[in-house]
């Protein structure tokens, strides 16, 4: 089913999802599909730029956790865009018809780093596709499984979650947001301005419109403003800890993304030691509730 065209002066319709619909869309469990790329230099160069890191890469450096995200970049011809900024659904990923999606977390098994100029393949496969009835409407959770082999070893596995949600209703009254940890041993402020969040875009050739376009994200999706990419604020946590435990090497990162946050407030990454090499961290919007919690495991 191809996705509803919108317009960029009314908001979204919401788009209910039959039982056989959800049915078609698991026929997708079990796909598979095969790329590589090189881990090159210059968006590592980029992202600490933009993250205000010094980090002398060259040729053999190793690639920070989570930077990864750089490489293996949906490249859709531009005929191909939907309205949202994304690529159109179908292809590898099931073509979930919902207006809204968001990458909802993951949980990821560092081996050992990739190495910048490395060969690199990843193996995807769709792990489950799964359809619930929440309070905002229809929900689709999507959990995909990405193999990174390097010379001949899996250096890093990861399995991503992605969340497919209708528009939420009229009136509609938000959700109760969960209340962040009041006990941080660390915490760093970040203020989202709309150029951090368009060159990250930039970066990871995302073309979704509701980090860059504010009259898209406002009057279309009805967002109060520039929503924060997820895998930057996961890259931000992990970042946090780097400044805490810079001789430490990530061998677990999982997180999970719970509320939103936006460029109009700035926001606190937090953490917190729990013993044996890992790490509680969250991340805490302007009013004190929490927009994203991970676990790390450090050796």
């Amino acid at each position: 089913m191809a996705p509803r065209a919108v317009s960029r002066h009314h908001p979204i319709m919401s788009l209910a999802l039959t039982p056989e619909d959800i049915a078609g869309l698991q026929a997708w469990t079990g796909r598979t599909e095969t790329l590589e790329d090189t881990a090159t230099l210059a968006p590592l160069r980029g992202l600490a730029a933009t993250l205000d890191i010094a980090a002398p890469f060259e040729a053999g450096s190793s690639v920070p956790p989570l930077w990864h995200w750089l490489y293996f970049l949906p490249q859709a011809p531009q005929s191909q865009i939907g309205p949202d900024g994304h690529p159109r659904r179908g292809g590898f990923l099931p073509p979930v018809p919902l207006p809204r999606r968001m990458w909802a977390g993951g949980r990821l098994v560092f081996e050992r780093p990739l190495r910048v100029s490395e060969r690199v393949e990843r193996e995807s496969t769709i792990l489950s596709v799964d359809g619930k009835q929440g309070r905002s409407g229809t929900l689709v959770f999507v959990t995909v499984q990405h193999r990174y082999r390097a010379g001949g070893d899996v250096a890093l596995t990861e399995e991503h979650d992605i969340v497919y949600r209708d528009a939420p209703q009229p009136g509609a009254a938000p959700a109760a947001p969960q209340p962040a940890p009041a006990d941080a041993a660390f915490e760093r402020q970040v203020v989202p301005d709309p150029v951090l969040l368009f060159r990250y875009s930039a970066l990871t050739f995302n073309g979704h419109r509701i980090h860059y376009d504010r009259p898209y994200v406002t009057g279309v999706e009805g967002y109060p403003g520039l929503v924060v990419h997820g895998p930057l604020i996961a890259t931000l946590l992990l970042d946090l800890l780097r400044r805490q435990q810079p001789d430490a090497a990530v061998r677990r990162f999982e997180f999970k993304a719970l509320r939103p946050l936006f460029d109009i407030h700035p926001f606190s990454v937090c953490g917190r030691p729990e013993g044996a090499g890992a790490f509680a961290l969250w991340a805490r919007d302007h009013e004190g509730a929490l927009a994203m919690q991970a676990r790390a495991e450090v050796a």
